[in-house]
C-alpha cells in the first residue's frame, strides 16, 4: 500500500522561502508526482510535476519561483518555494501515480487516488 504525507508548511512573510516535503511509503518504481494547491474559495490548482526521468513542468503562476525535485526512490518529493507572495497562500497537496503508461501531466495526476493530506502555507505581507 502506498501512502503520501506532506510536511514543511507554515507561515512566512512576503518574499520568503519554504520547502515542502512529501514522504512516499510503500513499494513503487516508475512514477509521476506533483504538487497541487487550493486556496479558500478557489479550485484546486496543479502547479508542478516531475516524472521518473526527472523532467519537470510548472504552472505559469509559479514558474521561476518554485522548484520540484525527486532525486531517487528513497528521497522525498520536494517543492522549494521562493519569493513567496500572498496569493501563494493555500493548502498544498502532493499527488502521484505509479507504474503507468500515462504521460506525466497535471491532468493525469488530477485523476489519481494517491494524495497526501495537505499542508497549510500562509504568506503574510
Amino acid at each position: 500500500q502506498i501512502e503520501l504525507a506532506e510536511s514543511g508548511g507554515g507561515s512566512v512573510e512576503v518574499g520568503g522561502s519554504l520547502t515542502l516535503s512529501c514522504e512516499i511509503t510503500g513499494h513503487y518504481s516508475g512514477s509521476c508526482m506533483g504538487w497541487f494547491r487550493q486556496a479558500p474559495g478557489k479550485e484546486r490548482e496543479g502547479i508542478a510535476t516531475v516524472s521518473t526521468d526527472r523532467s519537470t513542468t510548472y504552472a505559469d503562476s509559479v514558474k521561476g519561483r518554485f522548484f520540484i525535485s525527486k532525486d531517487d526512490l528513497k528521497t522525498p518529493l520536494r517543492l522549494q518555494m521562493n519569493s513567496l507572495r500572498p496569493e501563494d497562500t493555500a493548502v498544498y497537496y502532493c499527488a502521484a501515480f505509479f507504474n503507468s503508461g500515462l504521460k506525466c501531466s497535471i491532468d493525469a495526476l488530477q485523476r489519481t487516488k494517491y494524495w497526501g493530506q495537505g499542508t497549510q502555507v500562509t504568506v503574510s505581507s
